[in-house]
Formats: C-alpha cells, structure tokens, sequence
C-alpha cells in the first residue's frame, strides 16, 4: 500500500511543467490502471453503435495493458445506451482474454439480489476469475425513470442488507443455491460517496471513490477511517481503494480542456434541461450561444478533470495517488473524437504503465 502524505485543504492539484517524471513513476509504481466505459452515444451516430464502440474499448484496453474494464448501468438516459452491464460484458469478454470484466457499477436498489448474482455468476463461468461486480445505490436520472424502476427512497439501510444478501448467494450460504455454480466468485467492490465509504468499511468491501467526494476537504479523514474501521475477512482481508476519474493529456492545457467539453457541455446542459444529450464535437458546442450560466457550469466541470501536457498531468496524478493512497486507477474519460479518445487511452497507458 501507497504511504498516505499530509493533506490538503482543497485537491485541485497544481500545475508542475519541470516535466520530471521520476517521483511520479516511483509513485505509480504499484498502482493498476483500468478503464470505465459508459458507452456514450454521439451525435450523428445510431444508439447501438455505442454499445459495438464501447466492446472495440475493451479489446483495445486489453491491447494497452489496462487490468480492468468496467461497464456502466444507466437507465433511459438518452446520451448513453447501457441500461444493463452484464450484457455489455458478455459481449466484451468474447472479445477478449485477460481484462478484468466488471460493473462500474449494478445499482443494486434496482434489482433483486439473487437476479444480480445469477447474472454475474453466469459471467464467471463464461470468463473463469476474470469477473468483477461493482455495485452501488444511486438514484434513476430524473422522476419519472424513478418511478418506471420502482425507486423512489434512498433507503441506505436496505441497500446494506441487499449487499449482505448478494453476498450469501455469492457465496454459497444462502437458502437457495445461486446457479450455475462457479469455480470462483465475481470480486465486490463498493461505489462510494461520503457515507458509502462507511458502509464499505462495515461491509469489508473495496471502494472506489470519484465525482465530487474526491474533491471533497475531508476525503483524507474519510479515507484514514476506511481503512481503519475495515472489517475484513478470508476473501477481503485489506481495505483497498480505487480512484475514478478523467484524465485528458494533450500538447496543452487548452488542447486537453478542448477534449473535456463535450462531456462537460453535456453534463451542464443536463442541469438545465433534465437531459443528459449524446456528445457533440466541440466546434459545434463552441459555435452555440452560451448562457453566463452554461459557462459556469461547463467551468467548473473542466476544473475537476485532470487535463493538460503529460508533465502537469503526471504531477497531478501524484499528488492524487499520495493524498488518497489509491492501488488503482478506474479512468472515466469520454470525448466526441473516437479516434482521440483512442489516443488518450493509450498516452494514459505510456504514462502509467510505460515506466
């Protein structure tokens, strides 16, 4: 495990352009990369075509040297067409050997515990010991997706027992036997914000942290009592930490922010409208008008990811995994550009596992 330095008050990590690599490399030495894809449709492109985009993702990741690839689960949100992980991994394990497959994550409050286990069970004995299964609670999108899942409370008690019992079907020490019965089981992990974190500690589950709780002052103290509080077990003995989040390396600041709009315009506008929209190319969001607002919105975005040339890129990363300690990296980037979403996978690659 990573040694966890002093923290600071505010983790928007400075700037270093001495393009020295060399405590950064030491750093990330032990530290896994791997990739979350949330299949995001694109202007211009059918919806399915996401779906074929985000498989071609994995082989490529695979092809990289990432050690997971994980699908998200979002339901009846126009700008992305995975409404069930299982399906999508399926899909990418064919076209694959090695990665990881996981969920980033099955929101477990919509699904019947033993459902979940089922799938993912099938998914083990489809790809032996390659399966993950990140779950988490998060709401449907807007009000009336809530209601079509039956989701209206955030019941976070509940959620704990539903863990509980995915966990017995998992393993085998439920009433009922979970089938087909594998070799071995899906890895658990915790999506987490503020009081998931907590729970995973209870539970004595890996998490993985991002959004705006990585932003958050009292991360450090949040994290210190994770792994303090840990309540481990034969198959979970240490607490680990996984970090999610966007990265974009280009020549500039402004090059790599460029790359960031379309998914920060995207996020902004949802704001104001209650529609999540497919990306757009950036020449064609810079060519609308912007509301005092939108820019705002689109700003402050651009400040949370990692963006600029590799130097101030490999310094934030440091100062990332020294502040949180993370053993891994789960990447979230999206853009327009497919071709340069590619090349950010790969410049990430050369960054992190290229030492």
């Amino acid at each position: 495990m990573l040694v966890q330095t002093q923290p600071t008050p505010d983790i928007r990590w400075a700037d270093d352009r001495t393009g020295s690599f060399r405590r950064f490399q030491r750093l990330a030495g032990s530290v896994r990369l791997s990739l979350l894809d949330r299949s995001r449709t694109r202007a211009g492109y059918p919806e399915a075509a996401a779906l074929r985009h985000s498989v071609e993702r994995a082989a490529a990741a695979e092809a990289l040297g990432y050690h997971r690839f994980w699908g998200a689960e979002h339901h009846a949100v126009p700008g992305i067409a995975s409404g069930s992980p299982a399906v999508l991994l399926a899909a990418a394990g064919a076209h694959t050997s090695r990665i990881r497959l996981g969920s980033g994550g099955v929101m477990l409050p919509h699904h019947q515990p033993l459902v979940v286990a089922e799938q993912f069970l099938m998914l083990e004995a489809l790809y032996p010991g390659r399966v993950d299964l990140g779950i988490g609670r998060t709401l449907g999108f807007t009000e009336p997706v809530r209601r079509a899942l039956r989701q209206e409370t955030d019941d976070v008690e509940q959620f704990s027992a539903d863990i509980a019992e995915l966990r017995s079907f998992l393993e085998r020490e439920a009433p009922v036997t979970a089938r087909p019965v594998a070799a071995t089981m899906p890895q658990l992990f915790l999506l987490a914000t503020g009081r998931g974190i907590t729970t995973a500690a209870r539970l004595g589950l890996p998490v993985v942290i991002g959004g705006p709780v990585l932003h958050s002052p009292d991360l450090p103290e949040m994290l210190a009592a994770y792994r303090r509080d840990f309540q481990g077990s034969a198959a979970v003995p240490e607490p680990s930490v996984m970090v999610s989040l966007d990265v974009f390396i280009a020549d500039t600041r402004e090059e790599a922010h460029e790359l960031a709009l379309p998914e920060a315009w995207a996020m902004a506008r949802s704001r104001e409208t209650g529609q999540f929209d497919p990306l757009e190319p950036a020449e064609k969001i810079r060519s609308q008008k912007w509301s005092p607002r939108t820019r705002s919105r689109v700003d402050e975005s651009l400040q949370r990811v990692i963006a600029g040339p590799r130097g101030s890129v490999s310094s934030e990363l440091e100062q990332l995994i020294g502040h949180t300690a993370a053993e891994e990296l789960l990447v979230s980037t999206s853009t327009y550009d497919r071709e340069a979403l590619a090349g950010l996978d790969a410049d990430l690659a050369e960054l992190i596992l290229r030492r």
